[in-house]
């Protein structure tokens, strides 16, 4: 075990909670916490083996650590895993059980949601613990964060579009989103109403036929999504789906959405859009908006105060990894991971000067 966290750079620890009553089987992952207690939302999946519930645990760790340092918020990496299927598994005494493993740790881990859990079930893990975000705005959090990342994603847009087409305005830019949730629904009504040019898919018919009826969409087969001549190809659903045989098929001159992971390989597939001429936002850096957002619990939410430094804060930090890129002559994924590590570094000198 000790050999893995050295790994990756290092984590500084790992929790594993078990509760006989309930059945939690829970693991709490922090990987650096240097800027702050670790902030990552909680993941309720059943996992084939508590090996590969260990694995995803630290790679999300690890993903925050970048995320946060990145969005200039003052929190470290840090994820929960709950193994176990939310539709069946999940119940009151459960999520209490995990809001006292929480509280174990004394504030070094602060959760919100994710894949299999929502904001409901912040409300019932707060009852055990203060260490937890992304509750419903009538118990005074934030609710859902899907229109802060899409506003984030816009701004890193319209940042992304003043260094490429010399101009932040996405009027008449062509516009592929795939995938229509909440964030990639929300992104769409966004870009049209900065007058852009959008089509769209989505695996979901549901999905589809609610975006034709709700904003009058133009949506193709997710298979020809890819194919699409346009100017920003916005993926907003599944992560890995850039890779050896979508990357060549763009048609694109930026990548630029919401899903976490995009790229299959980050050091091969991010060499392979440059060699290709397709600049990369990278996923990080663009919807970093629910994190920002989230940030604000503990100082007491306010929603233009929160989107201002959401637009401020991601338009800015693309500009920023295209100069790193530039003047570096590395990918833009390098570029993102040196913004992020300087950040980290200059926390973990201060706490040394002050030592």
């Amino acid at each position: 075990m000790f050999k893995r966290l050295e790994q990756d750079g290092g984590y500084e620890q790992v929790v594993y909670g078990y509760d006989k009553f309930s059945g939690l089987k829970a693991i709490i992952a922090l990987h650096n916490t240097a800027l702050g207690p670790g902030f990552g939302g909680t993941r309720m999946m059943p996992y084939d083996s508590d090996q590969q519930a260990l694995e995803d645990v630290l790679k999300l760790a690890k993903a925050m650590t970048y995320k946060n340092a990145a969005a200039g918020i003052n929190y470290g990496g840090g994820k929960a895993v709950i193994i176990g299927d939310p539709k069946t598994e999940k119940t009151e005494e459960l999520l209490r059980a995990f809001g006292r493993l929480i509280s174990s740790l004394n504030g070094r881990y602060i959760t919100g949601v994710d894949i299999g859990t929502v904001e409901e079930d912040m409300v019932i893990i707060s009852k055990e613990t203060g260490c937890c975000v992304a509750l419903p705005e009538d118990y005074g959090g934030v609710g859902s964060t899907s229109g802060a990342t899409a506003y984030g994603l816009l701004h890193g847009m319209k940042g992304i579009a003043e260094i490429v087409f010399s101009s932040t305005s996405l009027k008449n830019r062509s516009v592929a989103i795939q995938g229509l949730g909440n964030v990639g629904l929300m992104l769409a009504r966004y870009l049209l109403e900065e007058g852009a040019k959008v089509i769209a898919s989505d695996v979901s018919e549901e999905a589809v036929s609610r975006a034709a009826r709700e904003l009058a969409l133009k949506t193709v087969p997710p298979e020809q999504i890819y194919d699409a001549e346009v100017d920003f190809f916005s993926p907003c659903a599944l992560g890995g789906i850039l890779n050896d045989q979508t990357i060549p098929r763009l048609k694109c001159q930026v990548v630029a959405g919401a899903a976490n992971n995009q790229l299959e390989d980050d050091e091969k597939h991010s060499r392979l859009l440059a060699e290709r001429n397709i600049v990369y936002g990278v996923d990080y850096i663009l919807n970093a908006g629910g994190v920002i957002a989230n940030s604000h619990h503990f100082i007491g939410y306010k929603k233009d105060r929160a989107y201002k430094e959401i637009r401020m804060n991601i338009g800015s930090n693309i500009q920023k990894v295209f100069n790193i890129a530039g003047q570096k002559q590395i990918t833009m994924v390098e570029a993102a991971r040196n913004l992020a590590e300087h950040r980290i570094d200059m926390a973990v000198n201060l706490k040394k000067w002050h030592f």
